[in-house]
């Protein structure tokens, strides 16, 4: 069952309706924000509304609350990782289908390097930090709805930090889903020489000594979902 999230609207005549569960202000531009936490998202609907007075904003207290509406037009989605059910970096795939003009940016705290790597390869086109001002996070929903792609401050502040490539994230992905390295290689046609490679750096990177090792961290940090395998 869709949820319905109560909205509670700035002082200013905005024109408010519900859309299959989600509370909609009406104006022009159209954001969907979906976060699991009720006060968080009135108070960036609040932020979000100061300071882009013509959006339209959609609120979600999950992805199968997003997904499952008839909504068309979505010009940018502020999407959270740690989610109900679906988590945000699983759902990347999902919204874009739905909506493929639509840039997802996540907003999350969790900005560490990795995070961010896989948001990226995942779709993402940008990363807002939830420790980000609220100035920053109006800007790079500005420049995200200008076609611009947002990278966090924090992140790109960390030049000596490691992260993982696109290719490390994919290698990490298939291992979540319990493939061996040499079903990885067939899989991303790469020889066995380069997936063991590949293997051992997230092994370094995660500071473990195993495959289930980094698969666990990869999962508690949100990087990866649950396999259904």
């Amino acid at each position: 069952m869709v949820q319905k999230d109560h909205f509670f609207g700035p002082k200013r005549p905005y024109e408010s309706s519900f859309v299959d569960g989600l509370i909609i202000r009406m104006n022009t531009a159209h954001i969907l924000l979906i976060d699991d936490h009720a006060m968080f998202r009135t108070g960036l609907s609040l932020i979000l509304g100061s300071g882009l007075p013509d959006a339209r904003i959609m609120e979600a207290g999950s992805l199968d609350a997003a997904i499952h509406n008839t909504l068309d037009n979505v010009d940018v989605v502020l999407l959270d990782i740690n989610l109900p059910g679906l988590n945000g970096m699983d759902g990347i795939a999902l919204l874009k289908r739905k909506w493929p003009p639509a840039p997802i940016l996540i907003l999350s705290s969790q900005d560490d390097a990795a995070t961010v790597s896989m948001a990226l390869m995942r779709g993402a086109a940008g990363f807002i930090s939830k420790a980000a001002t609220a100035e920053k996070i109006i800007e790079s929903t500005r420049l995200a709805l200008q076609g611009g792609f947002p990278v966090p401050s924090a992140a790109s502040s960390r030049s000596s930090q490691r992260s993982l490539t696109p290719r490390q994230c994919e290698v990490l992905d298939l291992l979540n889903q319990g493939l061996s390295n040499k079903l990885i290689a067939r899989q991303l046609s790469l020889s066995d020489n380069t997936v063991r490679r590949h293997v051992q750096d997230i092994l370094e990177f995660f500071s473990v000594q195993s495959r289930a090792e980094a698969v666990f961290e990869a999962r508690r940090r949100g990087l990866v979902g649950r396999s259904e395998r």
